[in-house]
């Protein structure tokens, strides 16, 4: 039953002009950005040569590539999941699904499952920009590796965040406002003090941009993994008891 929900949500972004629009903006801005830092590093790297440990093509181009990835992810998500639930809600389908004989498990986990299928095409077209250097130069694959799975966990954890989200209210845009704010916040929790300690170090821990940092640096650390992880299954579960609430009440 998680597959054929999964399924019926992919097919619903597909055939939705907005899923196409922002795939589009997404690919359009990303290349253009890409095309700018391949042009920068061929400007610096003759002064790059003369350099002990100097950066190479991954450090300058990719990562910073999986950056601007990551960000505009985090603009764009609140657009994809905002009528993940709340729509059903505005047109009074959602008491049809919450009356159907699956757990609000399986209608959570398919959706979640819908609009990641997704988000993992988008996030394929963006890995074949780096790739594309391999026609010109070399790659640190163990950086590129690192930095796409970062990537991968930062758009789980948005997805996550946004379908909770969806489920609290009737309004897509309420959602979608709120999802953004909630996004927003969760990024710039950052403390930028040296060894940072007590309150600071927990800000540093909860903020979802340190742990992409370090993994764009190659820092392949569980405690980074285990973040992602429990950030989304966390919200997932959130989103779980929302709806097993509001069956509750029928």
């Amino acid at each position: 039953m998680i597959l054929t929900i999964a399924a019926r949500e992919l097919r619903s972004l597909f055939l939705s002009p907005l899923a196409w629009s922002i795939l589009a903006v997404l690919q359009a801005i990303l290349a253009w950005r890409f095309l700018w830092l391949v042009e920068g590093f061929l400007q610096v790297q003759p002064q790059l040569v003369s350099i002990e440990g100097a950066p190479g093509l991954t450090e300058i181009v990719v990562s910073n590539l999986f950056v601007w990835a990551a960000v505009l992810m985090l603009l764009v998500m609140p657009l994809l999941t905002m009528r993940l639930v709340s729509e059903e809600r505005r047109s009074r389908t959602l008491p049809l699904l919450l009356s159907a004989p699956v757990s609000m498990t399986e209608i959570i986990l398919g959706k979640y499952l819908g609009i990641m299928s997704f988000l993992i095409c988008v996030l394929g077209l963006v890995a074949l920009m780096p790739l594309s250097l391999l026609l010109g130069g070399s790659l640190d694959f163990g950086l590129v590796a690192s930095g796409m799975l970062g990537l991968l966990l930062v758009t789980a954890s948005f997805a996550a965040a946004g379908l909770f989200l969806s489920t609290m209210t009737e309004q897509p845009t309420v959602a979608a406002i709120g999802t953004l704010g909630l996004l927003l916040l969760l990024w710039i929790l950052k403390a930028e003090t040296a060894g940072a300690e007590g309150k600071d170090a927990i800000l540093t821990y909860l903020s979802i941009s340190s742990h992409f940092e370090a993994m764009l640096r190659g820092v392949f650390d569980t405690q980074h993994i285990v973040y992602y992880v429990l950030f989304v299954a966390t919200f997932l579960v959130m989103s779980i008891r929302r709806l097993d609430a509001e069956r509750l009440q029928e």
